[in-house]
């Protein structure tokens, strides 16, 4: 089924025969990666946000994963599981490897209120959401696609070169397990410095 801007729903079983052949990197809690050659993301979101940037002139694209919108850690104030950080990292990385800033368009995925949440619409999910949202719109970065909200985790496919995202909502074994995730990160911000990954391909 094709959605909005080549935003494309996934069989449950299997990677599309179209990105099947590049090769594929998890992109996890506080990672930011990008890549000058085609390649494809791979991340699972519940109340987290994914922000897939790419430049089409370019044809670099870039992936974070975000799980609060800034940190209240005056310790650990540059997480990169903090969106605020998340996305300059994002945007100075893609620069600095020859992406034009005023080209960069967006793709926003997550903020769903999985389980214990999903009562509510505030906390985390819509705070994630607003943050995101407003980010992009200061910034003059357009979002030509997304997907969130919700109350079931995603998983999200981004393809580098030429911005393609592919997209499957998961059921509740995955809530479970993407929930527990999220919860055992959130602990960790409040005890210890962040170990988050970014890394430039």
């Amino acid at each position: 089924m094709l959605l909005k801007d080549n935003h494309q729903t996934m069989s449950p079983r299997r990677i599309p025969e179209e990105i099947a052949h590049l090769p594929r990197n998890s992109v996890r809690i506080g990672c930011v990666k990008i890549s000058t050659t085609p390649a494809v993301f791979d991340t699972v979101l519940g109340s987290c946000i994914s922000a897939c940037l790419y430049d089409p002139k370019m044809r670099i694209g870039g992936m974070n994963h975000f799980m609060l919108p800034s940190s209240a850690n005056l310790d650990n104030p540059v997480s990169t599981r903090y969106g605020v950080n998340a996305m300059e990292l994002l945007i100075n990385m893609l620069m600095k490897s020859g992406a034009n800033r005023k080209d960069l368009v967006a793709k926003i995925f997550g903020g769903a209120h999985v389980l214990n949440i999903r009562e509510s619409n505030q906390g985390v999910p819509q705070l994630n959401i607003d943050f995101i949202q407003q980010f992009l719109s200061t910034e003059k970065i357009k979002i030509v696609g997304q997907d969130i909200g919700g109350y079931n985790p995603r998983r999200v496919l981004f393809s580098s070169h030429d911005g393609n995202v592919y997209m499957r909502m998961l059921g509740d074994i995955e809530a479970v397990n993407t929930v527990k995730e999220e919860q055992s990160f959130l602990s960790k911000l409040s005890r210890k410095p962040d170990d988050g990954k970014s890394t430039l391909f």
